[in-house]
């Protein structure tokens, strides 16, 4: 592809997440002032509040985020978006989160109601199979009204795209896996003290990761071996510095892996990170400029958030050697649950 896009995926009116945006928006961005500007009319389909590439860039998957959970695929042409055959259910409920494996052969999603793991096979023009495996976690956690069972809420592969690994915020729990020819093999399950909820992490080298826990209100770092896929968690910290309730969304770490960027929801700000090792440092915190920012992402020297109760996508510069973030701009968006830039 050689435009620069941001694709943002929307809540629509028929997804679980409700909202009253039409599907998947395509903007082309500015790489020196990061502005966006459409690229024609949105993709229209329900709830795609997670979005994932293929590593080719030609591939983009989307979730369908409702009770009989489902995945979509799409070519990619220009700014275009072709669906790719039909939709194809996860076996589970509510699916939140998705990711392609290295070798672009299977697609994984997280499943959040019915807190279980699904997997497809991807057809050579990128196309979706029958589900070839679906793991369902079990447990709970002391918070009734969110623990009551398992809520897987994110699958991501390590840097070295060896192992998976499932945040669970029902369970608190991380749990690593092999995925061997479509099937998912558990290796271990790394756990956080009771109440945390895991919900997002963002490796900060191959070593090291940090986590952001949504009932805990806490950014935690880990320290990752990426032979074995093992976790050793070290100290939480808030994750903002604001009084009240606060659901931290998604976190982000810069390419040097020296600042972390966490949006939080309840407080409506950015919380800026110093990152080093197990040694976290809240640096700076700057209003989201929205209401309930759900997701935000990096794209060269700009970060972008969506703020899903408010219809709009923040626009921030940010500043390389300090880690700093100075709004540039904002773009009226529906209901935006999720932001992807194109790959590279």
């Amino acid at each position: 592809m050689t435009d620069r896009l941001i694709i943002i995926g929307c809540y629509t009116p028929d997804s679980s997440g409700g909202g009253h945006g039409t599907g998947i928006a395509v903007y082309r961005q500015d790489p020196a002032t990061g502005a966006l500007a459409a690229a024609g009319e949105p993709v229209a389909t329900p709830g795609p509040s997670f979005l994932a590439w293929h590593p080719t860039g030609r591939y983009l998957y989307a979730v369908v985020e409702r009770t009989d959970g489902a995945v979509r695929g799409y070519a990619v042409d220009g700014a275009g978006l072709a669906p790719l055959g039909a939709e194809q259910p996860t076996g589970g409920s509510d699916p939140c989160h998705l990711s392609v494996d290295p070798t672009g052969r299977f697609l994984v999603t997280a499943n959040y109601t019915s807190g279980s793991v699904s997997v497809h096979p991807i057809g050579p023009d990128g196309s979706l199979g029958d589900r070839t495996d679906l793991v369902r976690h079990a447990g709970s956690g002391p918070n009734t009204d969110r623990q009551e069972g398992p809520h897987a809420h994110q699958a991501r592969f390590d840097p070295a795209g060896r192992y998976l690994l499932v945040n669970d915020l029902g369970t608190d729990t991380v749990t690593t896996y092999l995925l061997r020819d479509g099937r998912l093999v558990q290796q271990r399950a790394a756990q956080l003290p009771p109440g945390t909820g895991p919900r997002h992490l963002a490796f900060g080298g191959d070593d090291r990761l940090y986590l952001a826990a949504e009932l805990g209100s806490t950014v935690t770092p880990a320290t990752y071996q990426p032979q074995t896929g093992a976790l050793s968690f070290g100290s939480p910290v808030p994750a903002s510095g604001h009084d009240g309730v606060n659901y931290p969304s998604e976190i982000a770490t810069s390419p040097d892996g020296r600042f972390g960027y966490v949006a939080n929801r309840g407080a409506n700000t950015v919380a800026v990170f110093g990152l080093a090792g197990e040694a976290v440092q809240l640096l700076a915190e700057v209003p989201a400029d929205g209401d309930w920012p759900r997701h935000l992402v990096l794209s060269g020297d700009h970060l972008y958030v969506a703020n899903q109760k408010s219809d709009t996508v923040t626009i921030f510069s940010r500043d390389t050697d300090t880690g700093a973030l100075r709004q540039t701009g904002s773009v009226p968006v529906p209901s935006p649950a999720c932001v992807l830039p194109t790959l590279g």
